[in-house]
């Protein structure tokens, strides 16, 4: 986001696009990256080859389009797969397949929840999704997606895969802007996993206790105490 008091639109965009981008490299082991150049557009619609979108509403409402070109959804959902740890000769060679389509949909669904869950946090609201929904679209057919939205903005992004294929996502949601006030402060991340990872390298370094000392009902308090520091540490 933005340093200033205010989020508008194409701050909640790049958001979106932060998330798309991160949630596709990290789970296909592979890089995928967004256009600096965002394109605005009259309306969303869902075009060749594979289709996906999905409806959000809440503290604000709009609706996420993505088009996969064939390439681009074969590419991600085979280097998906591979990176879960499933057999080449076992995966999908066409985007008609329901398997690949089931893969995209689920993938769609993990970007949506890495953005609710980052926009809601940030800009302090509760947001809720549709379940995705995939369609397969051949070369003549394009559906055009209408919304409830009072003010649209409407805008497209390109992206591109590590192999160089492209896809689009397109973007549309009321006119809006959240305004910070003065005295706001954005709550600290919280990584339970470092805090632990944390905790258990600082008791690796203390110095270790021999049977009899663990015999020792004052060095038991001990241990029970380093326990009840991690507890509360991670606020249990």
């Amino acid at each position: 986001m933005n340093s200033s008091h205010t989020v508008n639109n194409d701050d909640i965009l790049l958001k979106l696009c932060h998330s798309v981008s991160h949630v596709l490299s990290s789970t296909s082991a592979s890089r995928v990256s967004h256009a600096g150049m965002v394109q605005s557009i009259s309306r969303t619609r869902l075009k060749p080859d594979l289709g996906c979108f999905s409806i959000f509403d809440g503290g604000f409402s709009g609706l996420v389009v993505i088009n996969f070109s064939a390439d681009a959804a074969i590419e991600i959902y085979r280097r998906y797969m591979i990176h879960m740890g499933m057999p080449e000769s076992e995966l999908a060679f066409s985007h008609t397949s329901d398997d690949v389509s089931n893969v995209m949909g689920e993938l769609m669904n993990q970007i949506l929840g890495d953005f609710i869950g980052k926009i809601s946090k940030e800009l302090q609201t509760s947001i809720s999704q549709s379940q995705p929904k995939m369609l397969t679209i051949n070369k003549e057919l394009t559906i055009s997606v209408d919304t409830n939205l009072d003010n649209a903005v409407a805008r497209r992004v390109s992206f591109k895969t590590e192999n160089n294929h492209i896809f689009y996502l397109e973007f549309a949601m009321d006119q809006t802007e959240f305004i910070r006030s003065a005295d706001f402060e954005m709550d600290e991340e919280f990584d339970p996993d470092s805090l632990i990872e944390a905790h258990r390298k600082t008791l690796t370094t203390k110095p270790a206790k021999s049977k009899d000392m663990l015999n020792d009902p004052n060095v038991k308090g001990l241990v029970v105490d380093d326990a009840d520091d991690l507890l509360s540490e991670l606020g249990l």
